[in-house]
């Protein structure tokens, strides 16, 4: 009996000395540090809240509130930002790796399942709307409408393909590969390059200029396109996969197919080169500034503006040593983009695997 309490006394001791250096370490948290995990607990509070409200309001068939997933992205947000200042604070809470490929210093593995319940409810309050007309090669027509643009602009074939690949990029980064959708966070960028209606005419008045060219170099797909026009007259192009497209490409992003040459020599990774025709959509201006100064890596940017359309970009946007920058490279803008990288490595595997078909 006398061994027993011993030997309970001993666990005793051992279990303390084990945990008073931990109890310890948490009554020893500097002031910044103790703020910075409160203010993550409250952000995670808010974004299960949230998540909880517009799942029941959907389940419901409830009404929904004018852009409702504004409130759910903003909380996303936080959670990211709160996190990377509680990392910031306290190196030790950055943990393993996650599934998005976010870096962990953002981002807690352990609410993976939170971000699944977040898309999910995206792709519910995005779903195209009734009479939507879908294609069903979405892929392709990607690819075969940029590599067409492309060719009618001179390009090499090797440069047209890389054309091709960028643009399915720029689907995956824009709706995650989803035709004809809505935007739970806009009432004016819709379909399936996320464009508005004057971004939409004004790809279509380009369109007509090159179609002559078009016709006459690929006749099928003139047919198509063709096809397709019809098809979506008396209603929205940007709800007709083919001509959203189309009409997506030709306002942003054609014009500057030419500089393909030039940009797979810089950026030979072509996850990169999606992250660059992406930023055309983002802050077209500066883009094509960087690219006509014969640095492009280094041209930077420092116009309060252009950071707040990264920060409203998931670029810079987490935590407050990011939001706090007020200039940047356009080598730190494509590093800073990690919030993309999965998309375009789907949009890759897209690729290689339909062209391998």
């Amino acid at each position: 009996m006398r061994t027993r309490r011993l030997a309970v006394a001993a666990f005793v001791a051992v279990t303390f000395a084990v945990m008073a250096p931990a109890m310890g370490q948490k009554d020893a948290l500097t002031t910044r540090q103790s703020d910075a995990l409160a203010a993550y607990e409250r952000a995670l509070v808010g974004f299960k809240s949230i998540l909880a409200e517009r799942r029941g309001q959907i389940e419901a068939k409830q009404p929904l509130p004018n852009l409702p997933g504004q409130a759910i992205y903003l909380a996303r947000v936080a959670v990211i930002s709160t996190y990377k200042d509680l990392t910031d604070a306290m190196p030790s809470r950055i943990g393993r790796p996650n599934k998005f490929e976010i870096p962990p210093a953002y981002f807690d593995a352990d609410i993976e399942p939170l971000i699944d319940e977040y898309g999910r409810l995206f792709d519910l309050m995005e779903a195209p709307p009734a009479g939507a007309q879908a294609s069903a090669t979405p892929f392709k027509d990607v690819v075969d409408l940029a590599v067409a643009i492309a060719r009618a602009n001179g390009l090499a074939p090797v440069h047209a393909e890389a054309a091709g690949r960028i643009s399915l990029g720029l689907f995956f980064a824009e709706t995650n590969g989803k035709q004809n959708v809505r935007n739970g966070r806009s009432n004016t960028y819709m379909g399936s390059l996320q464009t508005g209606p004057s971004e939409d005419r004004n790809g279509h008045r380009k369109w007509e200029a090159i179609k002559p060219a078009i016709a006459a170099a690929d006749p099928e797909l003139n047919a198509r396109d063709d096809k397709e026009e019809a098809r979506a007259r008396g209603t929205d192009h940007r709800f007709n996969h083919w001509t959203a497209v189309r009409d997506g490409l030709m306002n942003a992003h054609a014009e500057l197919f030419a500089e393909i040459p030039v940009i797979v020599k810089t950026l030979p990774d072509p996850i990169d080169q999606m992250k660059l025709f992406e930023l055309i959509q983002i802050i077209p201006t500066p883009t094509r500034s960087a690219l006509k100064s014969g640095n492009l890596l280094d041209y930077r940017v420092s116009s309060p503006t252009i950071m707040k359309h990264l920060r409203n970009n998931s670029i810079f946007a987490f935590g407050q040593a990011d939001r706090s920058r007020t200039s940047a490279s356009f080598r730190e803008i494509l590093g800073a983009m990690w919030l993309f990288n999965r998309k375009f490595e789907r949009a890759l595997a897209k690729y290689v695997e339909f062209k391998g078909r």
